[in-house]
């Protein structure tokens, strides 16, 4: 596919233009630096920085909602249980709720889930308008023969997955095989087709920020339509650091080529209060339209849960057990 057909695909969600990813600057790779205590300063300051209430908290986490990536991703996951989730995933919150909320339709962003489980979430969801994202490519290790890796991405899109998500192979960071890392991304992008690609640097083993910022650069350059911290299986996931980083690079390649790319972080955001910091972060370094589903996005389960119990106590003052609010 040209360069120039690429550039006029949207996303599913998106009325902007799709990134078609560019050829590989390599001396812009090397510029790229990241003062980590700095990084670790701001970050430490957004969680006590700024507080919504009432009204406007209820918003935002409504908003967060519609922001998450609903996620199953366990080796007993069967067709019950993901049916179940899809059925969360189009009622995300009590009815009744909604109704005192004047928030009736609010669905989440996607269901993701394993390849075996595409077929049932498609069917599950039909008519919803949510997508179905597949994790792809090895995950959560990425260390499969690569030609398996395409076929798999292959496989998912066949099945009806709107949405790919990726994970990159870590040794090319770790070693800055930078031209390695874009061939591999932009065989992979290719392989999604129409497809939604958000690549996951699995950050927490990626050693240094400076590597997140490059790893970051070079994924976008390579035509990821997101970039995402973690598989959620790592020992660290998402950090603050680690998402100033990543969007600082997504800013800084906007302004430099034009496109828009996501980000998606992932793993460890479990509370609604995380939620507003990250939508807060997300408002201040990159402006509102990155916080909306096509370039915003909470890779979570449990997170949904905590918004639930925040929004009933909104309406009714009373805190409640999370029994009150299953997930299927």
């Amino acid at each position: 596919m040209t360069t120039g057909a690429r550039a006029m695909q949207v996303l599913p969600q998106a009325g902007h233009p799709r990134n078609p990813g560019m050829t590989l600057d390599l001396d812009w790779v090397a510029a790229v630096q990241a003062n980590t205590s700095a990084i670790e300063r701001r970050a430490a300051t957004l969680p006590g920085r700024r507080s919504v209430k009432k009204d406007h908290q209820a918003a935002w986490l409504c908003k967060a909602i519609s922001l998450i990536d609903l996620t199953t991703l366990s080796g007993d996951d069967t067709t019950g249980r993901v049916q179940r989730l899809c059925a969360k995933a189009r009622a995300p919150v009590r009815a009744d709720l909604l109704d005192r909320l004047g928030m009736t339709g609010l669905t989440v962003g996607a269901v993701c889930v394993y390849h075996e489980m595409v077929g049932p979430a498609v069917r599950a969801l039909e008519g919803s308008g949510i997508p179905v994202a597949a994790v792809s490519t090895g995950f959560p290790a990425g260390l499969s023969p690569f030609h398996l890796r395409i076929a798999e991405i292959g496989e998912s899109v066949a099945a009806g997955a709107q949405e790919i998500d990726i994970v990159i192979s870590r040794r090319h960071v770790l070693t800055g095989n930078w031209q390695a890392l874009y061939d591999e991304m932009a065989e992979m992008r290719a392989a999604c087709g129409a497809a939604h690609v958000k690549a996951i640097l699995a950050t927490g083993e990626l050693g240094t920020l400076r590597n997140v910022a490059r790893a970051s650069l070079v994924c976008m350059m390579a035509g990821a339509d997101f970039i995402k911290t973690s598989t959620g299986k790592e020992g660290v996931n998402a950090t603050l650091p680690v998402s100033l980083t990543m969007i600082r690079a997504i800013r800084d390649y906007e302004a430099r080529t034009g496109f828009r790319v996501g980000y998606k972080p992932a793993g460890g955001i479990s509370k609604a209060k995380d939620a507003l910091v990250y939508l807060s972060l997300m408002r201040d370094e990159l402006g509102l339209p990155w916080c909306q589903p096509d370039l915003f996005r909470f890779g979570a389960s449990s997170l949904l849960g905590d918004i639930e119990r925040q929004l009933e106590h909104h309406v009714s003052g009373n805190y409640s057990a999370g029994n009150r609010h299953p997930m299927g």
